[in-house]
């Protein structure tokens, strides 16, 4: 038997309908016993369900339309989860929100909405599945989190602190889950080509390289990489795992007297286009 929990279990996966948790959903179909997929958007979820049991005949799905951001809809759909008899062994807390732009500019709700997708969420639905894991002795779960949980930027203020959270809190969930035969992990990618910059809103107009941006499926494979081989925290792409760790190197002074420069940048590209 193998040792990963994806084998044969059920595999839970927020955020499944587009990106890396559609991905995610795909590499697991072929692995596991059934699959729990969650999203706003039921309609591509469904598609999706069509599509992995097209491909995997004795793979069982389950759909369900959730608004995370809502803490009433996740404690019901974590109670339709549990009366429908799904044991999760594999949590993918893979459902996340961006925003980009000058904090005291923004819109108070959007930055909320983000706290509630981006921690609320999180912690409920790993507060659910994680107990009888350990009551099993058996189990794993998986934060997407992002390479801006060990780094921050001007202009991303609400979405820096949020994943600085999912670091922190993973980090801590992996030390103290040690021995009980839960693993929990977490996946820091950089730029990835998915829908997320486009719900994000750039406001720069300035696109990221080619070169530094990781396909979602690579990005998924690294994802079942940190399930898989029992790791604490994987940073896909190579120039991304070079730029953090010589960020993690660099006197925080120095950073931050750079980062000042990026900030009034910033401010500055925002205001001319207020008053173009």
């Amino acid at each position: 038997m193998s040792d990963s929990p994806i084998d044969n279990g059920i595999v839970l996966v927020t955020g499944a309908s587009s990106g890396i948790g559609l991905d995610i959903a795909r590499l697991c179909a072929p692995r596991a016993k059934a699959l729990v997929l969650v999203a706003r958007r039921k309609d591509r979820l469904d598609v999706l369900a069509g599509e992995l049991r097209a491909a995997n005949p004795k793979l069982d799905v389950h759909t369900f339309a959730c608004d995370l951001s809502k803490r009433e809809a996740t404690e019901q759909f974590i109670a339709s989860v549990r009366e429908a008899g799904l044991g999760i062994d594999v949590l993918v807390n893979n459902a996340g929100l961006g925003d980009m732009g000058v904090f005291e500019q923004s819109k108070l709700e959007k930055q909320l909405f983000l706290v509630d997708v981006n921690i609320a969420a999180v912690i409920m639905l790993t507060h659910a599945f994680v107990a009888p894991m350990v009551e099993r002795g058996r189990g794993a779960v998986l934060m997407v989190s992002s390479g801006f949980g060990l780094s921050y930027l001007p202009g991303f203020a609400t979405y820096v602190g949020t994943k600085h959270f999912v670091t922190g809190f993973t980090e801590s969930l992996h030390t103290e889950l040690a021995g009980s035969g839960v693993h929990v992990g977490q996946l820091c990618p950089g730029p990835v080509a998915t829908e997320f910059e486009e719900v994000m809103g750039n406001q720069t107009g300035m696109k990221v390289p080619g070169f530094a941006e990781l396909t979602a499926v690579a990005c998924a494979r690294e994802g079942i990489r940190v399930i898989d081989a029992r790791r604490a925290l994987i940073v896909p792409h190579i120039l991304v795992h070079l730029l953090l760790w010589f960020t993690a190197r660099t006197p925080r002074w120095l950073t931050r007297f750079f980062l000042r420069l990026v900030g009034k940048r910033v401010r500055r590209a925002r205001l001319a286009k207020q008053a173009a």
